[in-house]
C-alpha cells in the first residue's frame, strides 16, 4: 500500500513539472517562403595570390632564406644558414685535409721516404695516405649532397610554406539551422547545414 501510494505520487509529481514546463503561447505557424538562408558571412579576404609559392621558391632560389622571409618566417632564416653552412664548412674542411694528405703522397711517389723533412705526416705509411684520401673523399662528397639537399629543402620549404600560407583557416566553417518545404508532404522541415569553404 505504501510503495503505491509512493509511486502514485512520483508521477503525480512528474507530471505537475511538466504542466508548469509548457509554454502558455501557442505555437507560430512558419511561412517558409519569407525565410532566406544566407549562404556566406560576409567577411572580408584578402585576393588569393596564385604567384606567391612561385615567388617564394624562386627567391630561395636565388638566396637561400630569402623565400622564408618573403614568407614572414624569419626564425626559419638561422636554421636554412645553419643547415646550409654546416656541411659547406665540412665539405672544405675535407676537401684541404684530402689536398694535405694528396700532396703528402704524391711527395712519397716523388722519391721522398716517410720520416723525411718536411714530411707533414711522418708517421703514417703510403698505405694509410691512400686510405685517408679515399676516406676523405668520400666525406667530401657526402658532405657536398647534403649541402645540395639542404639547398633544394630550403626551397621545397619556402614553396609549401607560401602554398599554406593560403590556406583558408577562417571562421568560416559554420553550422546553422535551415528550413526547406517539402512539397511531397505539404509541409516544413528543420535541418542543419554544416558549410565548409575550401
Amino acid at each position: 500500500m505504501l510503495n503505491k501510494l509512493v509511486y502514485s505520487s512520483l508521477i503525480s509529481l512528474l507530471f505537475c513539472c511538466f504542466s508548469f514546463a509548457q509554454d502558455d503561447k501557442k505555437p507560430q505557424k512558419v511561412d517558409t517562403d519569407l525565410i532566406v538562408v544566407k549562404d556566406s558571412i560576409n567577411t572580408k579576404r584578402e585576393p588569393l595570390n596564385v604567384l606567391a609559392p612561385s615567388k617564394a621558391a624562386f627567391y630561395s632560389a636565388i638566396l637561400p632564406g630569402l623565400g622564408q622571409a618573403y614568407n614572414k618566417k624569419y626564425w626559419k632564416i638561422p636554421l636554412v644558414y645553419i643547415a646550409i653552412g654546416i656541411p659547406t664548412y665540412l665539405y672544405i674542411q675535407n676537401d684541404k685535409d684530402y689536398n694535405l694528405y694528396r700532396d703528402a703522397y704524391k711527395r712519397r711517389l716523388a722519391g721522398f721516404t716517410q720520416g723525411s723533412e718536411g714530411d707533414p705526416f711522418p708517421n703514417v705509411s703510403d698505405d694509410g695516405l691512400i686510405r685517408a684520401q679515399q676516406q676523405l673523399r668520400r666525406n667530401k662528397e657526402l658532405s657536398l649532397l647534403i649541402a645540395i639537399g639542404m639547398y633544394a629543402l630550403n626551397i621545397i620549404d619556402a614553396n609549401v610554406d607560401a602554398h599554406l600560407l593560403q590556406f583558408n583557416v577562417d571562421e568560416d566553417l559554420s553550422l546553422r539551422p535551415h528550413f526547406k518545404y517539402n512539397q511531397m508532404e505539404n509541409t516544413s522541415d528543420l535541418g542543419v547545414t554544416l558549410n565548409f569553404r575550401f
